[in-house]
């Protein structure tokens, strides 16, 4: 047998480098490039491996590791989970700062390989800079953090042990029903070890994404509840993204005459144009998907985890009288909510479903309700985008410019607080790759650097990033990685002065205004400072400038479009507005026992709407 001897780390990116996949019928490298930022625990063994296979395996250096790991899954997101990225870092708080991103990964099931830098396996200079110390049990590092947020754990601590666990982490990154990400835990002494490594290891591998079929039985009960529905409804989740699914989908529904709601994974799956896309769904859906969900009497759900926000935390389509079946291709996801499963990829399902169910169709009268409910929503989407003049615009109004102001090469970029609600119901999609909002772990900072990691996956499209003040200074520091990588972006601030989002959640729950906006905050005397965006994203070497109104808004983005790097935003909103129309009862748990009327009201309507939730 043939060998080479090689480090652990050497060995690790020489392997990451020969990884190949099968893309629309062309095999592309797997890994786009490793994003780094080193330190002791990394920089001797894997920075020294990463410098000499740059050529084939680029390194990316950021500016905060939560933020590179975000940019990272964004670009395994924007690929449909066909193409992915690692991040390394130090021991420590480096490798800590990256476990909010693998609980974001594992919550949306999105694949990145995670590289961080561990303490001696020897243990004889312990104890080292950073090392968390656990009294009862010297096994244990601040490592073992990542083991509830990953798929796949592993800790190297000999140099061949990467023989078997390197191909399991790659089994785990692209298996469509348990991917997620993957952990690997490299003790910095280990990194350094040499090992004879065979040769035939180091192959160029194609990889090609398993598709899984249906049961025989699951699919005849799936036909058998379809074929008796008169008002069918389709739920479409992240799932007919990664699938490749959106046109067999479209294609499906139009022909079936069946209303397309989705979830914020799914949206995008149906341009806004098709006669079936009726918008979002849930919580913060429209009123059109939501009334068709409330009079369904038959529910294919197809790729989506049937979270909350979906199902109006159970009480928006599960009563008795309606079928509900989960055609997903993890079984866990399709075995929710007592559904019909149908577990299987939702390409192949979908194909398979659509070939047994011959003439069949849904009602007429419910594919010309569809139809004028969703007229309906269109006017109601116009009015409350439309610009009204005002000083101190709302977030729908805002996102109406940008709307208008993009074009079908545009990809809106989004994660937690209000933004991503508003953008559900009301954003306009020209179909799949323009929506990309994370939602699953709904994850405050995710935004700029989401949209690097966007960019970096398809540069070819122009993205927009839509991000709160609060966001934005949780973090911004990637604004500067995508100038320093060329990886021009469209930021558009939305500066309502505190948390208006979860300000308005306190309020309808009977909380008095409080920590949330900067006014109900404690601050000294002349209160909290007016931060200049504008200013701070130029001194990051952003191009940037302030605005007031609509109308200078969508002046500005015109200019941001014809501008080659990337381009801030600012201006002022109003924080008390959101979109009354639409959405569903989402469970807040209220206080039983307080001195505010206000709370003791707030308890009584949180009891009387439990009431209609499944159990």
């Amino acid at each position: 047998m043939s060998t080479i001897r090689l480090t652990m780390a050497q060995a690790l990116v020489k392997y990451l480098a020969a990884q190949r996949i099968e893309v629309d019928g062309q095999e592309v490298s797997l890994f786009e490039g490793v994003f780094a930022i080193f330190g002791h625990g990394n920089v001797a063994g894997m920075g020294e491996a990463l410098y000499h296979v740059q050529d084939t395996l680029p390194t990316f250096r950021a500016h905060n590791e939560q933020a590179m790991a975000h940019a990272a899954i964004a670009f395994a997101k924007a690929n449909n989970r066909q193409r992915l990225m690692a991040a390394t870092s130090s021991i420590g708080p480096g490798a800590t700062n990256m476990v909010t991103a693998a609980a974001l990964a594992h919550a949306n099931r999105l694949p990145i390989l995670l590289l961080p830098g561990d303490t001696f396996a020897t243990r004889e200079p312990d104890p080292v800079l950073q090392q968390v110390e656990h009294f009862g049990d010297p096994t244990i590092s601040a490592n073992d953090c990542f083991r509830p947020v990953s798929r796949y754990f592993d800790r190297i601590n000999r140099p061949e042990q990467l023989l078997t666990s390197l191909p399991q982490a790659m089994a785990t990154l692209l298996d469509p029903e348990h991917c997620g990400p993957a952990t690997l835990a490299l003790p910095q002494d280990v990194q350094t070890f040499a090992y004879d490594y065979p040769v035939a290891f180091f192959a160029p591998k194609v990889h090609r994404i398993r598709r899984s079929p249906p049961d025989a039985y699951e699919l005849r009960q799936t036909i058998a509840a379809l074929q008796q529905a008169k008002r069918p409804l389709i739920i479409a989740g992240g799932g007919v993204h990664y699938a490749a699914a959106c046109d067999a989908l479209a294609e499906f529904a139009k022909a079936r005459g069946i209303p397309v709601a989705e979830t914020q994974a799914g949206k995008g799956a149906l341009a806004d144009s098709h006669p079936c896309a009726v918008g979002a769904i849930g919580v913060t859906g429209s009123a059109a998907a939501n009334q068709l969900a409330e009079q369904a009497d038959v529910i294919l759900a197809v790729g989506t985890r049937l979270q909350d926000f979906t199902t109006g935390s159970r009480a928006l389509f599960e009563s008795s009288d309606k079928t509900l079946i989960a055609l997903n291709v993890g079984r866990f996801d399709s075995l929710k909510h007592q559904a019909l499963p149908l577990s299987c990829d939702a390409l192949v399902g979908l194909g398979q479903l659509d070939a047994a169910l011959g003439e069949w169709r849904g009602g007429d009268e419910w594919r010309e309700q569809t139809g004028t409910l969703k007229r309906e929503w269109a006017d109601i989407v116009r009015n409350v985008t439309a610009d009204q003049g005002l000083a101190l615009p709302t977030d729908a109004q805002v996102i109406g410019a940008v709307n208008r102001q993009a074009g079908n090469d545009t990809t809106v970029v989004c994660a937690a607080g209000g933004l991503p609600g508003e953008l559900h119901k009301l954003w306009q999609c020209s179909g799949p790759g323009s929506y990309h909002v994370e939602y699953g772990f709904s994850c405050m900072g995710y935004e700029i650097a989401g949209g690097l990691g966007v960019k970096m996956a398809k540069p070819e499209r122009e993205v927009v990033v839509m991000v709160g003040d609060g966001s934005y200074l949780m973090h911004n520091s990637e604004l500067a990685t995508s100038v320093m990588l060329g990886h021009k972006l469209i930021v558009v601030v939305l500066d309502n002065r505190g948390y208006g989002c979860i300000n308005r959640l306190q309020q309808a729950t009977g909380g008095a205004g409080f920590n949330n906006l900067l006014q109900d905050c404690r601050t000294v005397e002349a209160g909290a400072p007016k931060t200049d965006f504008a200013a701070h994203a130029k001194a990051l070497g952003c191009e940037s400038e302030s605005v007031t109104g609509i109308a200078e808004l969508e002046q500005a983005l015109v200019r941001a479009r014809s501008a080659t790097s990337t381009y801030v935003i600012a201006l002022d909103t109003d924080p008390l507005p959101s979109t009354q129309e639409g959405g569903a009862w989402w469970e807040v748990a209220v206080p039983e026992v307080s001195e505010r009327e206000q709370v003791k009201s707030a308890y009584q309507g949180y009891r009387e709407a439990k009431q209609r939730q499944a159990r």
